[in-house]
């Protein structure tokens, strides 16, 4: 029997993957030949895709597994008609996220491409009437309250920034508003709610419309809870004053994407959990959980998608 990898994973994962038995690495949604009669585990990382026609292809399926939190590229409705556990990574990069985000609403506040280019390309005179923004003080937006939107508000906190947050699952406190006046009060917005159906372009033309005129917005979250026509527009007519990311809509973005040649826009390429702790962690230890299950034990009940 063996285990099908739609993306290489940590070395030390595959290694231990390679103890129950025969590892494939088939590349992005099983675009090369296998055996599927043979796969009783399916792994992806956050590219391949576990749809249902692919577990549908191998009938000794027993788990599928995400090493990471979001399950936007997992069909779990199918694999629960099927009878087919979902292991996942809840929790395991909310250190890392929270501060990537930091670091592109800092490099976005400070307007750190337009400066660094400028320099590696000689001109050190772009400081003359140069203005960065100061965070401190500023009203930081957080929309979606889960563990990483958390650990980013006790992030700003300590930077000084005034926090206000907009969630529809977590318990009502003080600093919550509704969206709609948290995008017209934050000089700084940063997202972190999952993809759904619900929050699927939940900030589009109108939403951007009601921010601040210079605000800036800050996606590590999923790039299709954005608009990105609507935010190519908002970009192009000034009406914020910077946007940072770690996804996009589409990624790999068009070789033509205008949102990638201004100089108010900082985008990565969905790096943010690919550190030396948190990749290997998530990477380990859904191996770890998905051979508990191959092995008859018990994986940690929170691995185990239950929605």
């Amino acid at each position: 029997m063996s285990i099908l990898l739609l993306e290489s994973l940590h070395a030390d994962a595959e290694a231990l993957l390679g103890t129950y038995g025969t590892t494939l690495l088939v590349g992005e949604e099983a675009s090369e030949p296998f055996e599927p009669g043979t796969v009783e585990a399916i792994l992806t990382r956050g590219r391949g895709r576990i749809t249902d026609a692919l577990m549908a292809r191998c009938p000794q399926l027993r788990v599928i597994a995400r090493c990471g939190v979001g399950l936007d590229n997992i069909d779990t409705q199918a694999a629960n008609q099927r009878g087919i556990a979902v292991i996942y990574a809840p929790g395991a990069t909310t250190a890392t996220v929270a501060e990537h985000t930091l670091m592109l609403m800092l490099a976005a506040a400070r307007q750190l491409r337009l400066v660094a280019q400028a320099v590696h390309t000689g001109n050190w005179n772009i400081r003359n009437g140069y203005r960065g923004l100061e965070l401190a003080g500023k009203t930081l937006g957080i929309i979606g309250l889960g563990q990483i939107g958390r650990r980013v508000r006790e992030l700003a906190t300590a930077f000084g920034m005034h926090v206000v947050t907009w969630s529809r699952s977590a318990p009502a406190m003080a600093e919550q508003q509704s969206l709609e006046q948290l995008l017209r009060d934050s000089d700084v917005i940063s997202i972190h709610v999952a993809l759904t159906p619900e929050t699927h372009h939940l900030i589009g033309a109108h939403e951007l419309a009601l921010m601040k005129p210079g605000a800036i917005l800050i996606n590590t979250a999923r790039g299709a809870i954005i608009d990105q026509a609507a935010l190519r527009v908002a970009i192009a007519k000034g009406q914020l004053g910077g946007f940072a990311a770690d996804v996009l809509e589409q990624e790999p973005p068009r070789a033509n994407e205008t949102l990638l040649h201004d100089d108010r826009v900082l985008v990565t390429p969905h790096i943010a959990v690919l550190t030396d702790v948190t990749y290997r962690a998530i990477c380990v230890e859904t191996a770890t959980n998905v051979l508990a299950i191959l092995r008859g034990e018990e994986p940690n009940p929170i691995s185990v998608f239950r929605g």
